[in-house]
Order: structure tokens, then C-alpha cells, then sequence
């Protein structure tokens, strides 16, 4: 499973990329409301640091217009993937642009219905928000499975990229299932490499090599 940071903090991109847990990045109008930054330069900047896909979002309504801000969009880098949301709009949108070879990432999923949808409009990706599906009572990662259930029975080439993450254990469950892709926020990204039980063996490591008096280097 591939790794996507879901910020547009470029410092906090750079950090992570620097380790190699960067695959690529998704962005949204409210993380570019909080980074402060300007859409087109933050996007440039970011698609410099990553080779994956970036995603950035249309935030057009209708059909001619999305397109428009999608060919603008997409004239930042070749990596960008063009964010467009699973209205009828954005369903045609989706196969004009990638009609002319353009990545587009669907986003706000919430039924296995909209995401056959998306794969027949020809999608790069889909996004299913398992966080928000959470918050209403509503199991997510049940959807990530039906998804990938559908797109299995049909050989639709729509990759799954679980976003709306919010725990190690989303990010473990949605990979168990088979998600092509997880978007993480960088708190949750740096989290899967904690565990108690490596903190405590490491400091008992230490204290019995502080004991043996010895130095390799």
C-alpha cells in the first residue's frame, strides 16, 4: 500500500519525503486555507518535492468551469492529479479530463454506488472518507471493503485511496483490506512507527550496552 500525506505544509512534506514514506500528496481547500499559502505556489512547491501524484482540487461547481480549473491546475506540474468531487458535474468532468490523459481523483465518496460511478467515468483514484463516516455512526472501512469487492469483480483500474484517516489502526485495517492508497495526516504518519514495546526494549538495549563499557566507533 502506498502512502500519501494529506497536508500543504511543505516543511512537513519535506520531512517526511526525506525518510521515503512520501508516495504522494493530497490537498483540499481547507489544508490550503490553513497553510496560509497561495494554491498555485504551494502546489508548485509541492509537486517539486514529491515524483508521486499531487493531488489539487477544483473548487468550481459546474461542469465548464471545473474543467477550466482543472487544465489550470494541471498546468503546475506533471504530477498533479486534478481533485474534482462525486457530484454528476464532476462524474463528467472526470472523463473529459482524463480523457485527455489527466489523473483525477474523485473525492468525497461516502457509497460503493458513487465509486462504481467514478471508476466508469474513468477516475485515476477514488477517495472514500472513512473518518467522516465514523462520526455519523457508520462503519468506513466497511465501504473500503465493498469498494474493493466491486472493483475486484469487474477489473475496474480505479485505484482505492482511504482518506478521512485518523488512527494507526485506520491506517492498518484499510491496508488489511487491500486500499491501493492511504492519505495520512503527518501526526498519523509518524505514529506508525511507535510502540511501547520498542521503547522499552531499546532502553534496556542501551542500558546493557552503557554496562559492557564498549564503543563501536
Amino acid at each position: 500500500m502506498q502512502f500519501f500525506v494529506d497536508t500543504a505544509e511543505v516543511a512537513e512534506i519535506a520531512e517526511l519525503a526525506e525518510a521515503g514514506l512520501v508516495d504522494g500528496v493530497t490537498t483540499n481547500p481547507s489544508l490550503i486555507l490553513k497553510s496560509g499559502r497561495n494554491i498555485l505556489e504551494v502546489t508548485r512547491e509541492i509537486c517539486a518535492l514529491v515524483d508521486g501524484p499531487v493531488s489539487a482540487e477544483v473548487t468550481a461547481v459546474k461542469l465548464d468551469e471545473m474543467v477550466a480549473e482543472g487544465r489550470r491546475l494541471a498546468e503546475i506540474a506533471p504530477n498533479i492529479a486534478i481533485k474534482l468531487p462525486l457530484t454528476w458535474d464532476g462524474l463528467k468532468a472526470c472523463r473529459i479530463l482524463t480523457g485527455e490523459g489527466r489523473m483525477v481523483n474523485v473525492t468525497l465518496c461516502f457509497s460503493a454506488a458513487q465509486a462504481l460511478l467514478a471508476a466508469r467515468a474513468g477516475a485515476t483514484f477514488i477517495s472514500p472518507f472513512i473518518g467522516r463516516l465514523d462520526d455519523i455512526n457508520l462503519d468506513g472501512l466497511d465501504l473500503i471493503a465493498d469498494i474493493r469487492r466491486i472493483y475486484d469483480n469487474y477489473g475496474f483500474q480505479t485505484k482505492i485511496l482511504a482518506a478521512s484517516i485518523r488512527s494507526v489502526n485506520h491506517v492498518t485495517e484499510v491496508a488489511k483490506i487491500g486500499a491501493d492508497v492511504a492519505t495520512v495526516p503527518p501526526g498519523v504518519l509518524r505514529a506508525l512507527v511507535r510502540h511501547p514495546l520498542t521503547d522499552r526494549g531499546l532502553e534496556q538495549f542501551l542500558a546493557d550496552w552503557a554496562r559492557t563499557g564498549q564503543r563501536i566507533l
